[in-house]
């Protein structure tokens, strides 16, 4: 089937991709699929009918229905770590049963839900306070998937914030925890320390400087800490008792885990009413993905677009652009759902995978990224396809002039992507300017843009709640199909370990252990610098 599409793509080397619009005129409704509000556009592509038919063939090929339906049923998909992917129970309000090895999860799940609803309400309304009245900051400390998600749609919902001023600290480096601290006050500062494990190196030297903090500004760490963790012995032994700590199973992944207690610093911020029409959003997803056709499937849809350039047309990159300030941190969560999921390169059968696997994936918010990097995006020597995703209107009426000026770029860069400028363009454009001779030839040269460079834009009607649901839900379900068709375990992580490992080893050097031997050169060299520069 890869050589097929391959030799679909040799036959399509040279076309422009305006020359399909030119032959069909329905060409942009042919190739966009909508789902309750969302529109996908993937028209401006090479991907044409014969093209897609052989796409949407490999989801047969990879019996993709027969893995969903496992993945939604709580069979252990996750192969190496023997576990389930079951993520969409954490937004299952409205279906039946989920079984995880002949055990119903929703009662386990609903209860949560409800634990979690409780305790935001009381934050939000002060019946939790801290030692100098109602919470007025939350800081929530974790890393990955503890951070990335929560912090990301904290900001996407930011019309919607009416609770506590929300923090979010991840990096161990200590100006990040120093900087966010040190304009909160600790007796009316809530923190909440978010670690599966609770061993997490980074998020526990967090947390032990967090409590620091509050006890020597008058504040109560017994009082004042929350957990999102499965280690609540350990989390007893920090200071925080059962009652504020929240557990969760080890069927949700990290970089999946948004919908459930690691969402709990979102509640906070929005409320629990907004946190449920989230989770309403992504379970409208859910049931998207598990009805539509392969050919009118978002999820699908998008992830066959990903492999037809990554996997086919051998670029090595994605663009992500949302035209969409709050949306300024989606770019970085994509990072880590897609690169860690499909980072790969050994099958879910133990052998080599053949190919590329996830491509780079990368991105800023539009428009700002006009003004940096899309320099190369128009005329650089790679070719990036680009994911532009636009809203129909803003939260802000009365700069409803800004988000047309936002739609006109986003559009105009999908276009001129596209279409480019022939070096007859160019020329007439200098000669226009009183160019001539092997001047204007000259100047004309640095005026052309190659075009055909292929993107795809999602689009929908606001930036709700619901509607961030769906894009996150839409996201997590492209990675699973990449990875069925690519026959790759997208649930484990095994590549983030080696570095933590080789971490702890290297603490008691940097502290001052003399034995260095079986370091190599560089970095008993780098070793050596740090011990004599540092303080």
């Amino acid at each position: 089937m890869w050589r097929e599409l391959k030799a679909l793509h040799d036959q399509a080397q040279g076309r422009r991709i305006g020359e399909l619009f030119e032959k069909d005129r329905n060409r942009a409704d042919r190739f966009s699929i909508e789902a309750d509000g969302v529109r996908l556009d993937y028209s401006k592509t090479q991907i044409d009918d014969g093209i897609r038919k052989t796409l949407t063939a490999l989801c047969d090929r990879r019996d993709l229905a027969a893995r969903r339906a496992a993945m939604f049923a709580g069979a252990l998909i996750n192969e190496t770590e023997h576990r389930a992917a079951l993520h969409s129970a954490l937004r299952n309000l409205d279906g039946g049963p989920v079984v995880v090895e002949g055990v119903d999860v929703m009662p386990q799940v609903r209860a949560c839900l409800g634990r979690m609803q409780t305790f935001a309400a009381a934050v939000r309304s002060g019946a939790l306070t801290g030692c100098g009245g109602p919470v007025t900051d939350v800081v929530n400390i974790g890393i990955g998937g503890s951070d990335l998600g929560p912090a990301m749609a904290t900001l996407a919902l930011a019309p919607y914030h009416d609770g506590p001023r929300l923090h979010y600290v991840s990096n161990v480096d200590g100006a990040h925890i120093a900087d966010t601290l040190k304009a909160l006050d600790p007796k009316t500062t809530w923190v909440n320390v978010s670690s599966k494990t609770f061993t997490t190196v980074e998020t526990m030297t967090n947390a032990h400087t967090a409590r620091d903090w509050m006890a020597r500004g008058g504040g109560d760490p017994a009082r004042q800490f929350s957990a999102i963790t499965n280690a609540m012995e350990r989390a007893g032994d920090f200071g925080i008792p059962p009652e504020r700590a929240f557990g969760f199973a080890d069927w949700v992944g990290g970089r999946y885990s948004i919908w459930g207690p690691i969402g709990l610093p979102l509640m906070i911020a929005v409320g629990p009413e907004t946190f449920i029409e989230f989770l309403r959003g992504g379970q409208a997803m859910d049931d998207h993905f598990r009805a539509a056709p392969w050919g009118e499937n978002l999820p699908v849809l998008m992830a066959l677009t990903g492999l037809w350039h990554s996997r086919v047309c051998g670029y090595p990159t994605r663009a992500v652009l949302p035209y969409d300030q709050r949306l300024a941190r989606l770019p970085a969560y994509l990072q880590q759902l897609e690169m860690e999921s499909n980072g790969k390169s050994v099958a879910m059968d133990g052998s080599p995978v053949m190919g590329r696997t996830g491509p780079i994936v990368w991105g800023e918010p539009g428009t700002n990224g006009q003004h940096a990097f899309f320099q190369l995006l128009h005329q650089g020597t790679d070719v990036v396809p680009c994911e532009f995703l636009i809203a129909a209107r803003g939260h802000e009426p009365d700069l409803a002039h800004h988000h047309r000026l936002l739609i006109a770029s986003c559009l105009a860069q999908s276009k001129a992507l596209m279409l480019g400028r022939s070096p007859e363009q160019a020329r007439a454009k200098m000669a226009a300017q009183g160019g001539e001779g092997a001047e204007l030839d000259r100047q004309a040269r640095h005026r052309v843009f190659a075009g055909n460079r292929p993107s795809v834009t999602l689009s929908y009607p606001q930036l709700t709640p619901f509607v961030l649901g769906q894009i996150i839900a839409l996201y997590e379900h492209r990675v699973f199909v990449e990875g069925v068709i690519l026959g790759i375990n997208s649930f484990d992580q095994f590549g983030v370990e080696l570095g933590k490992e080789m971490a702890t080893s290297l603490g008691p050097v940097l502290d001052g252990d003399d034995s260095t031997g079986g370091l190599d050169g560089s970095t008993a060299a780098l070793v050596a610098f740090v011990r004599r520069n540092g303080a």
